[in-house]
C-alpha cells in the first residue's frame, strides 16, 4: 500500500534545470568549453563529443507533491538527453549530476528524500536512493568509454521516496549535469601493470597474476583499501580482494561447502543495509554485476593446484572471494608467508576441500580448511572491475593508493556525513583512540561508525569483561555497557564529539549459534522480515556478529581479541580473535572494546577525504 502523505499537507516544488557543463582532462588542466543552443536542443561539444539536451521533453517538476512508490516514481515524465560520438576513436567519460543554484529565499531538499532512475541505451538503473550515487559536487549518474561513432541515450527520472518520512514542505531541488571526458585511456588493471617492476607478473594465457612480497597494486575504492590481483588477458577486468578482513562469520551449515546459496555468498551479495554489495558504491558503475566464480573442489597440495576447469563449478555473481589457484599464483617468486595476499589473519576461499570442508588460508600463509559451521574465519570479498574503469591518481602504494576515477572525490567540505561510504575514516575521539570507520547508515539519517581497532591506554590495548555476572545480554548497565556509556564518554570522547552521537539506538542481541546465518543477530529469520525482539537502547555499544567492519584489519600480531555483542547461546558470547576467526567466550573472560556509535544526522565534513592519511574531519551542521 502507498503511503498516503497528503494529511501531512507538505508542499513540495522540486525542478531540475539541467544545464549543461563539460570539462576536457587533460593530465591537470581542465578547459571550460562554451555551450551552443541549436533549435529545442541543447549541445555542448568537446572535439568529436556531443551531449545533447531534448529540452522539448517536460522535464522534472513536481509541483504540491507527495512522496511516492518506487513503480510511480519510475513512470513519471522523464528529462532525456543524448551523449553522441561523432569521431572515430573511443573516449572516456563521467556524466555527474550537480546541485544548481538555488534563489535565496528557498532551501534545498536533502538528497536522503530523493531516489532516482536512469534508463541508458534502454536498460534501467532501478529506483536508487540519490544518496548512493555520492554526495554534489561527486554524484557519479554514469562513466565508461563511448566507442566511436557511437551514442548513448539516456532518460532520467527523480522522484521524492515514500520511504522516508521527513519535513521537506517547501524545499526544492535543482540539478545540472557535468561531463568530464578524456582521450580513451588503459583501463585499471593495464595501468597497474604497466607500472609493475619486471619479474611481478605470472601469466597463465587466461589471466595475467600479480605476484611478489609487495607489489605496488594497492587501490582504494569504496572506503577500503584492495589488492589488484589479476587482470583478464582478454576482457581487460581486474580483479581485486581487500587487504584486512571486512568481517568474520559462518560459511554455511554442517557439510554444506558449496558457495552458491551459501551464507558467505547471501553476505557478500547482500544489497540490504546489512550486507557488502548494497554498502559498495555505485557498484554498477565500477564491478562485473554478473563475473564467473570458480568454486571447483580441490584438495591438491599448495604449490600443485592447476587452474579449476572452465566447466566446473562456477557461480555467477557480483561479488565472490578468491579461490585456492588464485591465491597460489600470486607466488611466483617468493614464498607463501611473503606474498602479499597473505595478510597474517585468517580467511575464507571459495575452493571446496571435500564434502565437509572448505579451504581457508591460515595467518602463517598456509592452505588449511575448516567445517562450514564450526569455524567463522575472516571474509576478504572479491570484485572484477570493468574495464572501462580508470586510474585517477595515485602510485599503488600502500601511502598513496590508486584512486579510481569516479571515487576520487574533492572538494567535500560542507557534505553531509551520512552520504559517506562503509570504511572510511573519521577523526573522532581523543589522543591514541581518535580514528574511527564508517560502518553504515543503518538508521537511515545518521552514521554508524565504531572505532579503527580495540580502545588503547599507553600503547596497550584495554581489556574488559563482558560482564561479571556472567549475562551474555548487552545493556547500558552489564560490565561493558556501563564503561562504553559512562566512563568511556567522559574519558574518551570530549563534549565536542559527544554532542554529535545520537542520544539513543536501538542494539539487536539475536542470537548466533553454530551453522546459523549472520542475519539472526538482527532479524527474527533468514529472510529478514522482521527484526529481533531481542534488543536495547543505549547511546553506546558494540558491533554484531557479522557485521561490516567486525574484521580485522592488522596481522594477529599486532592487534587483540574484541567483543561483539551478539550471544552464541546463553551461556557465552561472540567474540573476534586476533587472528580474524570469530568464535566466542564466556563473559567473565577478558577482550578488547571497540565503541560503536551512531552520529546525528547533520554531522558534516570540514575537511579530509576518508583515507587513513587523510580522515574526515567532522563537526555538527
Amino acid at each position: 500500500m502507498e503511503k498516503d502523505n497528503n494529511k501531512n499537507k507538505r508542499v513540495i516544488v522540486i525542478v531540475i534545470s539541467i544545464l549543461l557543463v563539460i570539462i576536457l582532462v587533460l593530465g591537470l588542466t581542465f578547459a571550460y568549453l562554451r555551450t551552443e543552443l541549436s533549435g529545442s536542443e541543447q549541445i555542448v561539444k568537446v572535439g568529436t563529443l556531443d551531449l545533447i539536451l531534448d529540452e522539448t521533453s517536460e522535464g522534472i517538476s513536481l509541483d504540491n507533491a507527495i512522496g511516492l512508490s518506487d513503480n510511480k516514481g519510475m513512470s513519471t515524465t522523464p528529462s532525456t538527453f543524448e551523449l553522441k560520438n561523432n569521431g572515430s576513436k573511443a573516449v572516456d567519460y563521467i556524466i555527474y549530476l550537480d546541485d544548481n543554484t538555488i534563489e535565496e529565499t528557498d532551501t534545498r531538499i536533502d538528497d536522503k528524500y530523493l531516489k532516482y532512475n536512469l534508463n541508458k541505451n534502454g536498460e534501467d538503473s532501478g529506483a536508487t536512493l540519490l544518496t548512493s550515487i555520492g554526495s554534489n559536487p561527486n554524484r557519479v549518474l554514469d562513466m565508461g568509454t563511448i566507442e566511436g561513432k557511437s551514442t548513448n541515450k539516456y532518460s532520467l527520472n527523480l522522484w521524492i521516496t515514500d520511504e522516508v518520512d521527513g519535513n521537506y514542505s517547501g524545499h526544492v531541488f535543482s540539478g545540472k549535469l557535468r561531463v568530464e571526458v578524456s582521450q580513451k585511456r588503459p583501463g585499471a588493471g593495464e595501468t597497474i601493470i604497466a607500472n609493475l617492476t619486471s619479474g611481478d607478473t605470472f601469466d597463465d594465457g587466461v589471466d595475467t597474476f600479480i605476484t611478489g612480497e609487495d607489489p605496488n597494486n594497492y587501490i582504494w575504492y569504496s572506503g577500503k583499501l584492495w589488492r589488484a590481483v589479476s587482470v583478464n588477458n582478454k576482457a581487460k577486468t581486474t580483479k581485486l580482494v581487500t587487504q584486512w578482513n571486512i568481517s568474520a562469520t559462518t560459511y554455511n551449515p554442517d557439510n554444506q561447502t558449496n558457495f552458491a546459496g551459501s551464507y558467505m555468498e547471501e553476505w557478500l551479495n547482500d544489497t540490504s543495509i546489512d550486507g557488502f554489495l548494497g554498502n559498495l558504491r555505485d557498484y554498477e558503475n565500477f564491478i562485473v554485476t554478473d563475473a564467473k566464480w570458480n568454486a571447483t573442489l580441490d584438495a591438491t597440495s599448495l604449490g600443485s593446484i592447476t587452474r579449476p576447469r572452465d566447466d566446473g563449478t562456477i557461480v555467477t555473481d557480483a561479488v565472490g572471494l578468491l579461490n585456492m589457484y588464485e591465491y597460489q599464483s600470486s607466488y611466483h617468486g617468493t614464498t607463501y608467508s611473503n606474498g602479499y595476499l597473505n595478510n597474517g589473519l585468517y580467511w575464507w576461499t571459495l575452493t571446496p576441500y571435500n564434502s565437509s570442508g572448505v579451504r581457508c588460508v591460515y595467518s602463517n600463509g598456509d592452505a588449511g580448511n575448516n567445517s562450514p559451521s564450526g569455524s567463522s574465519n575472516g571474509v576478504r570479498p572479491s570484485i572484477n572491475l570493468k574495464s572501462s574503469v580508470r586510474i585517477a591518481d595515485g602510485d599503488g602504494t600502500i601511502d598513496n593508493p590508486y584512486r579510481l576515477n569516479g571515487d576520487n572525490d574533492t572538494n567535500l567540505s560542507g557534505t553531509l556525513l551520512s552520504s559517506r561510504y562503509s570504511g572510511e575514516y573519521i577523526r573522532f575521539g581523543n589522543d591514541e583512540n581518535n580514528l574511527y570507520r564508517i560502518v553504515s547508515h543503518e538508521n537511515g539519517s545518521g552514521t554508524k561508525i565504531v572505532s579503527d581497532q580495540p580502545l588503547k591506554s599507553s600503547g596497550n590495548f584495554l581489556s574488559s569483561v563482558f560482564d561479571s555476572n556472567s549475562s551474555v545480554s548487552y545493556s547500558s548497565s552489564n560490565t561493558i555497557g556501563a564503561f562504553l556509556n559512562g566512563e568511556y564518554l567522559t574519558n574518551y570522547v570530549d563534549t565536542t564529539y559527544s554532542d554529535m552521537i545520537e542520544d539513543s539506538t536501538t542494539w539487536y542481541l539475536g542470537t548466533v549459534g553454530s551453522g546459523t546465518s549472520y542475519k539472526l543477530a538482527k532479524y527474527t529469520d533468514t529472510n529478514m522480515s522482521s527484526t529481533t525482539s531481542s534488543t536495547i537502547d543505549a547511546k553506546v555499544g558494540l558491533l554484531r556478529f557479522g557485521e561490516l567492519m567486525a574484521g580485522q584489519f592488522d596481522r594477529n600480531e599486532n592487534n587483540t581479541n574484541y567483543w561483539t555483542l551478539t550471544p552464541y547461546n546463553t551461556s557465552i558470547v561472540r567474540d573476534v580473535y586476533s587472528s580474524g576467526i570469530a568464535d566466542y567466550t564466556y563473559p567473565t573472560g577478558a577482550d578488547g572494546v571497540r565503541p560503536s556509535i551512531n552520529l546525528k544526522s547533520n554531522v558534516q565534513i570540514i575537511n579530509g577525504d576518508g583515507t587513513k592519511e587523510r580522515p574526515f574531519e567532522i563537526a555538527l551542521q
